[in-house]
């Protein structure tokens, strides 16, 4: 079995069973008997400047718990969780904290904000909403199920993806129920959600680990389309893994979407039907520009591929293994984190590795946030760090008389 850096769960809809990780090879984890090793690092000529322009330290290690903690970015505020329950909001500048807040409870999940608010959900099925301006508590309540998906809030809705398939439309206003719909589960899949997203500003679209991709209906749950993008394959569970763990990402009326061992494709907004399809496999996801689609595959491979037919436009090898975070666009650049904490810089066009920097030497699992010109990564241990990216000076051939 190839070696891949994500952990495996094994699973019925049971609350109970959900919560017991079963970890599929570890025996891949020593890298003294892994046939498949990471890639080592090479030197580096690079030819960006990196430089960290502030750090802080949230605290709450998640190491192995692979959650879903990453920082965002809105009108010039970082906001940010850590797993032993604070949240954050600070000055994207400078670092210096606005307010911060303890929520008590395991953080696994956000934050989302937007709307004036700032949503958070934990391991035990939680759901906290707080003003985004003062971190005062708004409301909080229970799901009963492990969130494990970043929250989507709408002008009147938080929705929530739990990771027994569990899909919820709460009341921004109070958290009360207007909606809930379920999808069956495979036994084994992989530990990670889908976060749903808003298309449309009427449907909400989510991914789940049996292949399949739904739209609902923000206002009342209603099911509009559901299609198997990443049909299950093979005679063992493990072949027959097939989760869509990653966000889908909507431009206009097109959605484009990518399964573990499967299938990356294009599909219509209105309907569902797929336009084109390749084969692909990511549990991590991608993101996107006005040409390309920027994918990290399950094996480490980073590759640019042609928005309007899937055709790869150029592929970057040197981070096999290395579990890679999806990666994230600043400016004519991508950003990817790995195991080891390395923040890694490529250039957009080529693909090439232009710089490198590393943080507090542990496991990067979610993508970085880019915003203003600075890149915003959170690690496992709760480190988060705001680094900028700048050209490097060219000297010219008098310079040296």
């Amino acid at each position: 079995m190839t070696h891949r850096p994500l952990q495996c769960v094994a699973r019925s809809l049971l609350r109970s069973a959900i919560l017991v990780v079963a970890l599929i090879g570890i025996a891949a984890c020593d890298k003294d008997k892994d046939p498949d090793p990471p890639a080592k690092l090479v030197d580096l000529v690079a030819t960006r400047n990196v430089s960290v322009v502030w750090s802080d330290s949230l605290g709450g290690g998640s190491k192995n718990l692979r959650l879903a903690l990453r920082p965002v970015a809105v009108d010039g505020v970082v906001y940010a969780a850590s797993h032993d329950g604070d949240v954050v909001a600070l000055a994207d500048t400078n670092g210096r904290r606005k307010w911060s807040v303890k929520t008590k409870l395991p953080l696994a999940a956000g934050p989302a904000a937007a709307n004036g608010v700032v949503v958070v959900g934990s391991s035990d099925g939680d759901v906290v909403v707080l003003d985004a301006a003062s971190g005062q508590e708004r409301w909080r309540k229970s799901v009963a199920s492990e969130i494990l998906a970043q929250p989507l809030i709408t002008p009147d809705l938080v929705v929530i993806r739990t990771v027994d398939g569990h899909l919820e439309g709460l009341s921004l206003v109070d958290g009360s129920r207007r909606w809930a719909m379920d999808e069956q589960l495979p036994r084994l899949s992989l530990r990670g959600t889908a976060p749903p997203v808003l298309a449309g500003g009427d449907r909400v679209i989510a991914g789940f680990d049996n292949g399949r991709v739904v739209a609902v209906d923000v206002r009342n749950g209603d099911v509009l389309w559901d299609t198997i993008v990443n049909a299950p394959h093979g005679r063992t569970e493990l072949e027959r893994l097939a989760d869509i763990d990653s966000a889908a990402h909507v431009v206009g009326d097109d959605i484009y979407v990518v399964g573990f061992q499967g299938r990356i494709a294009m599909l219509s907004l209105d309907s569902g039907q797929i336009w084109w399809a390749r084969d692909a496999s990511s549990y991590r996801g991608f993101s996107m520009d006005d040409d390309n689609i920027y994918l990290t595959t399950s094996e480490g491979l980073i590759t640019a591929m042609h928005r309007t037919d899937g055709s790869v436009q150029w592929e970057q090898s040197s981070l096999r293994r290395r579990g890679l975070t999806s990666p994230t666009i600043d400016g004519d650049l991508l950003v990817v984190g790995d195991f080891e904490g390395y923040v890694h810089w490529l250039d957009k066009t080529t693909g090439q590795v232009v710089a490198r920097h590393k943080t507090d030497g542990d496991r990067i699992s979610n993508s970085a946030t880019a915003e203003g010109g600075r890149v915003f990564v959170q690690t496992d241990a709760g480190k988060l760090i705001a680094f900028k990216a700048t050209p490097k000076a060219v000297k010219s051939p008098d310079a040296a008389g």
